[in-house]
């Protein structure tokens, strides 16, 4: 049996903490991850209020001369929050020494499609119009 020396200890115990620390970063964006909005329950003649339910505050807002209002949101799909992910990728991690997270983090973070949503209210603030586009994916 072989006896784990001052310095060999100390190298020991370093790479177990960096790989506690490291294997937080992909396994922690895996687990949180951000549910999708509910779509469907955002249409025209809706309140903003009902809207903002769904998709959150706007990231922009713009009031036009004849007292319509333009709101930008942003949200995304396919990201959304999973164990399974998280355990694989804190395995991943420890199994590597922490190696995995230079692959496991950039993978996690591109994971889902980001998108906007333009949407015109009225004065009354009642949905008039709605366009969609994909940021990023």
């Amino acid at each position: 049996m072989a006896i784990i020396k001052g310095n060999e200890l100390r190298k020991v115990v370093c790479v177990a903490v960096l790989s506690v620390f490291l294997s937080s970063c992909s396994a922690v964006m895996a687990a949180r991850g951000s549910n999708p909005p509910d779509l469907g329950a955002v249409s025209t003649n809706k309140k903003r209020s009902e809207i903002e339910v769904h998709l959150g505050a706007p990231i922009k807002t713009t009031t036009l001369a004849n007292g319509d209002r333009i709101d930008v949101y942003q949200y995304e799909i396919g990201n959304e929050p999973s164990p399974g992910r998280a355990v694989g990728n804190a395995a991943l991690t420890l199994v590597t020494f922490g190696l995995w997270e230079i692959a496991g983090t950039p993978i996690e973070a591109s994971a889902g499609d980001t998108y906007t949503a333009t949407i015109t209210y009225d004065k009354n603030d009642v949905v008039k119009d709605i366009k969609t586009l994909k940021v990023s994916s």
